[in-house]
């Protein structure tokens, strides 16, 4: 190849490149024709979309008008189906609700909801008619609720027996007695009240009080449904008159049966006192079975009830209530006003201490913008009867200091004044807690138990008082001196063995102590310093006068036997009439009535011993001796024994 001339290669070249020429013209060619062929495809298909161009129309309104047929082939299966509910559901309301409540109860639910359905299906032509139909039908269903839930109430409210009320009480609270309602009646100022102590039982604090069952509780969630469905068809007072005419009556005549009354004003006012302070007894014992068992029971039932709707929930509870609240509430308002009287001051505490124990539980069960007018009241109660009570309180130190009984203490012994006194007194400290809120109701400062030591002690000053006054009625000094003695002596004693002591303090026990001995003195001085006289030396000589000569023999130089003698005669007679009188006096503590015969026969006796020694002789001698020594100092040691003893007086009444 090396050897090939040059013109060889170009020629071979030139060969090469006309062989190329010509394969790609003939491709140009190919491709030409291709395009050509193409170009009258697109023009046959362009002709034949416009030839199948209406074709393609009417398939796309075939279907379109099969999806339409479809639509509404659906929706008259939905209707339809409405259609079936709504006369499943007419076919059970037409029934009634008291076979099967809880279908009756879903029927209703269909039915709402069958109307919501015709009400959102605007361009169906019957809706109104079927809409009108089955607000009818819904209607005449509710109507249909009303009566059973009526009814269903109706048949479980029953008033609860007082036995089955006495059941939830703690067992300090039962009453022992047969007759329901009426458990022990005292109170007011007698210290034995057992109503008052369980007023003040601790246990009480902690006791659990349990309301009593007044609706099955298999009823309650029926009721519920019912007034559910009802306040849904708004339906609100209906069911709010339903409820309150039904369960107020059962109520009402729960607490009739306890022994509530209902009492005006008047009736309270005309009542004798004894009555009235049992009728106290009764309604505070009333009121804490009503709040704690009754109302508060009452509340759980309306609470379950209607469950979910507060307003109703609390109007329907305070409808229920107020006329029994009201009936008991009257019977506080009319002691709170009724003219006062120390006797009434107890029981006006003992009512106060009832309202403020069950103030919590009214503001916890009266709850609500509804019960804002019960709640207003019970404090007003609470109020008016602190109120009262004050000025009770203040009346009776008024009273005592003016007390002007006309009660004769002719034997000078306790005046019933003074032991009513002490023991109004030594009552009121069983109210110690009470009347330190009472004190704080009104107080500016927090001072309430200086304020009660204040308050007893212008009390006993009053008491005293009185006791002065009445003392200067006797015409007997000695006896004048013997009640005071008696009557500061028992107010002493008292407050040594009461809750007194710890709030009068030791200073005003001594200081009365003292009182006590200086009457006893006072007594003495008054009772025998005459009689003591006639067994004095002086005035015995015959002259009237000078010192006596001692006794010798049974002689005595200078002394009259005349003046001995009538100094004998005159003690017997003063002492007959001393032991006459005062052994119809009356020293009632058995302590003081020793130590004051022992008093005065320390004085006595030794004077009379002494007087017998030296002068008896003078009688002895002489006719009839025994008329002038007529009493041995053993004699009047034993008649001294008699005195005090309080017998029969007498004496008439100044």
């Amino acid at each position: 190849m090396m050897g090939v001339p040059a013109t060889l290669g170009d020629d071979f070249l030139r060969e090469r490149a006309a062989k190329m020429r010509e394969s790609l013209q003939k491709s140009q060619t190919i491709t030409d024709n291709v395009v050509s062929i193409l170009g009258s495809f697109d023009h046959r298909l362009s002709a034949l979309e416009t030839a199948m161009r209406p074709t393609q129309i009417r398939t796309n309104s075939i279907r379109k008008a099969h999806e339409n047929i479809d639509k509404t082939l659906k929706a008259a299966e939905v209707i339809l189906a409405q259609f079936d509910l709504s006369r499943q559901a007419e076919m059970k309301i037409l029934k009634g609700p008291h076979e099967d409540l809880e279908s009756y109860l879903g029927s209703i639910g269909q039915l709402r909801n069958i109307i919501k359905f015709f009400s959102s299906q605007k361009g169906f032509k019957s809706s109104e008619v079927v809409l009108n139909h089955a607000n009818n039908l819904l209607a005449k269903a509710i109507s249909k609720l009303e009566d059973e839930f009526r009814q269903l109430l109706s048949s479980y409210s029953k008033p609860v027996e007082p036995e089955r009320l006495f059941d939830c009480l703690p067992k300090s609270l039962q009453p022992s007695s047969d007759s329901p309602g009426h458990h022990d009646d005292s109170n007011g100022k007698n210290p034995s009240s057992n109503h008052h102590a369980a007023h003040h039982d601790n246990s009480l604090e902690t006791a659990v009080f349990t309301p009593p069952t007044l609706i099955p509780p298999r009823v309650l969630p029926l009721l519920h449904e019912l007034s559910q469905q009802m306040v849904q068809a708004g339906h609100q007072q209906q069911i709010l008159k339903v409820y309150r005419d039904t369960r107020s009556v059962v109520l009402e005549e729960s607490l009739r049966k306890l022994g509530v009354e209902k009492l005006s004003k008047e009736d309270v006012q005309k009542m004798a006192w004894e009555v009235l302070e049992a009728k106290i007894g009764n309604w505070i014992h009333f009121m804490r079975i009503a709040v704690k068992l009754l109302f508060a029971g009452e509340r759980q039932v309306c609470d379950q009830i209607f469950e979910g709707f507060e307003s109703l929930r609390d109007q329907s509870f305070a409808e229920v209530t107020s006329s029994s609240v009201s009936v008991l509430f009257s019977f506080g308002e009319a002691i709170a006003k009724s003219k006062r009287s120390p006797e009434k001051l107890f029981v006006l505490l003992d009512m106060y201490e009832i309202m403020r124990e069950l103030h919590s539980e009214i503001e916890t069960i009266f709850k609500g913008e509804a019960c804002n007018e019960i709640r207003e009241s019970a404090s007003g109660l609470t109020k008016r009867l602190a109120q009262t009570a004050k000025d009770t309180f203040g009346d009776f130190e008024e009273a005592v200091e003016k007390d002007a009984t006309k009660t004769a203490v002719l034997d000078g012994t306790v005046h019933p004044l003074t032991s009513y006194v002490i023991n109004y007194v030594k009552f009121l400290f069983d109210y110690q807690a009470t009347l330190k809120q009472l004190f704080q109701e009104f107080a500016c400062s927090g001072q309430t138990s200086s304020e009660l030591a204040s308050v007893t002690m212008q009390i006993m000053q009053a008491l005293q008082s009185n006791l002065d006054g009445k003392s200067k009625h006797y015409r007997d000094p000695a006896l004048t001196h013997l009640f005071l003695m008696n009557n500061i002596h028992y107010i002493v004693r008292s407050v040594r063995r009461s809750e007194a002591k710890d709030l009068l303090g030791d200073d005003w026990v001594q200081r009365h102590r003292r009182v006590v001995q200086q009457h006893a003195n006072q007594y003495k001085r008054n009772a025998w310093s005459k009689i003591l006289q006639c067994l004095s030396v002086q005035g015995l000589t015959s002259s009237g006068g000078g010192s006596i000569p001692g006794i010798d023999g049974g002689n005595s130089s200078g002394v009259s036997r005349a003046l001995i003698k009538d100094r004998f005669k005159t003690f017997n007679m003063q002492f007959e009439e001393l032991h006459q009188r005062q052994s119809q006096w009356a020293v009632p503590d058995t302590e003081l009535r020793e130590s004051l015969r022992l008093s005065v026969a320390e004085v006595l006796l030794p004077a009379y011993r002494s007087f017998l020694k030296r002068f008896g002789p003078l009688v002895d001698g002489g006719k009839n001796p025994q008329k002038y020594v007529r009493y041995q100092p053993e004699d009047l040691e034993r008649m001294l024994g008699e005195f005090f003893e309080g017998k029969n007086m007498s004496e008439p009444k100044r």
